[in-house]
């Protein structure tokens, strides 16, 4: 009698092994392999590969419920393992040995009597999570780019609703938000609104949550626009599409089109050999031209890049781009707030959020993100393991954090030679005086 784990796989269980290493998140793909496992009466390899399915979809109704069964089937008898030949409905084969099983065991083991029913009703009833500290105002995350061409509606998202931040809120209000909202005060003090907004820093850093929490505070719509809503393999779409771009803002203002990736949408000129992507630039620059006249009233520019230098110069002359804020990684303040929007739908325990943020520090908010995702996969790893649900708790969250290497840190080693040998004009003086303030200038 061979053991589980000593048992010769089948072809067909190797195929799709092989299958699955190649396209890891393909969560149907894995499903089948925990499926043919199962009924191949290898227990402990379906479960892995359920748990492994449940980390990409946590909510998978599918993978739940094949957790369940692979948790309550039991193994085989001895005298089943003579009987090399392959059933004939491998899932009817599985269903049927989960129906013979008893509903509720007297004496229950922690694979088999283990009930994941009650476990999740008991885990569903934890609204809040329950921190050491009173919780404050809730985080905020990325919520993603607008469609094509679609203008999405003004949000309720402000600037209210990013955490910490305050040096760029205030940059924001003083270089662009003010003079906007206050028409009188902008004709007595002469303040003109010709030109638009680039945003640039590291990535991961909530740029374009910026940009769509200023679209709220104008009361605009939000037109998002990358690289991949211009380009055209024909020659003169791509030009085309960037004026339809604008001309639809037109339609549609008071509307913030955001051109996120501006350094794949505006890069130098001159280290670009395509006839074709030199014109959708000049086009561009076309477009910006005419921010200030009265076709464009109530259109309003916003850019996002990490890589500024890469940037045409023409687009930030001025009555272009010629605002600059520079976003860097979170702050304590809003460390603590986007650690909180992570972890709100989350079972945690007596959470320690001083420690984590301190722990964190230098981190985007993406490498929080992923911190959140780290620890909840431990402890989900951990429950499936043993059958017993458990909180994810400050040590899962303090080991994740020392586990992810700042995303940060390859961008800034790229921008420190910028600020030391290319700052013209002084644009990137802020960046100048933070490398200074973390001692890595």
């Amino acid at each position: 009698m061979q053991s589980e784990s000593s048992a010769p796989e089948s072809p067909l269980i190797r195929s799709l092994r092989t299958a699955v290493d190649a396209a890891p998140e393909d969560v149907p793909l894995r499903l089948h392999l925990a499926e043919m496992l199962l009924a191949a009466g290898r227990h402990d390899a379906a479960v892995a590969e359920a748990a492994a399915a449940l980390q990409h979809a946590p909510g998978d109704g599918a993978a739940r419920e094949l957790m369940v069964r692979a948790m309550g089937v039991q193994a085989p008898p001895a005298s089943a393992t003579h009987d090399t030949s392959p059933p004939a409905d491998p899932v009817a084969s599985v269903e049927a040995a989960a129906a013979e099983r008893p509903a509720t065991p007297d004496t229950p083991s922690p694979r088999a009597g283990f009930d994941w029913r009650a476990a999740e009703q008991e885990v569903d009833g934890i609204v809040e999570p329950r921190f050491v500290e009173p919780a404050t105002a809730d985080g905020s995350g990325d919520p993603g780019d607008a469609d094509a061409w679609d203008v999405s509606a003004p949000g309720a998202v402000r600037l209210a609703d990013v955490g910490g931040m305050q040096e760029v809120k205030d940059r924001l209000e003083a270089a662009f938000l003010a003079p906007m909202r206050n028409p009188e005060l902008r004709r007595l003090y002469g303040k003109s609104l010709r030109g638009g907004l680039l945003l640039y820093g590291p990535p991961g850093c909530g740029k374009t949550f910026i940009a769509r929490a200023i679209a709220g505070e104008l009361g605009a719509g939000f037109l998002s626009v990358s690289v991949g809503d211009v380009l055209d393999m024909w020659i003169g779409n791509s030009e085309r599409n960037m004026h339809e771009v604008f001309e639809t803002a037109r339609r549609q203002a008071p509307c913030v089109v955001f051109l996120d990736e501006l350094d794949a949408l505006g890069g130098k000129r001159s280290r670009t050999q395509h006839s074709g992507m030199r014109n959708t630039v000049n086009q561009l620059l076309t477009e910006l031209d005419g921010i200030d006249s009265a076709a464009n009233e109530g259109v309003f520019v916003l850019a996002a890049t990490n890589v500024p230098w890469d940037v045409d110069v023409a687009l930030r002359r001025p009555g272009r781009l010629d605002r600059t804020l520079l976003v860097l990684p979170p702050d304590a303040t809003a460390r603590e707030a986007i650690l909180r929007y992570h972890l709100r739908d989350r079972p945690i325990e007596a959470v320690d959020l001083g420690r984590l943020v301190k722990a964190t520090d230098g981190l985007s908010g993406a490498d929080l993100a992923h911190v959140c995702e780290s620890a909840a996969e431990n402890a989900l790893l951990d429950s499936a393991r043993s059958g017993v649900i458990r909180m994810i708790g400050t040590k899962d969250l303090l080991d994740a954090a020392k586990s992810v290497v700042p995303s940060t840190e390859p961008w800034f080693a790229a921008a420190r030679n910028v600020a030391m040998y290319a700052n013209e004009g002084g644009m990137y003086d802020d960046l100048v005086t933070y490398l200074k303030k973390r001692r890595k200038l």
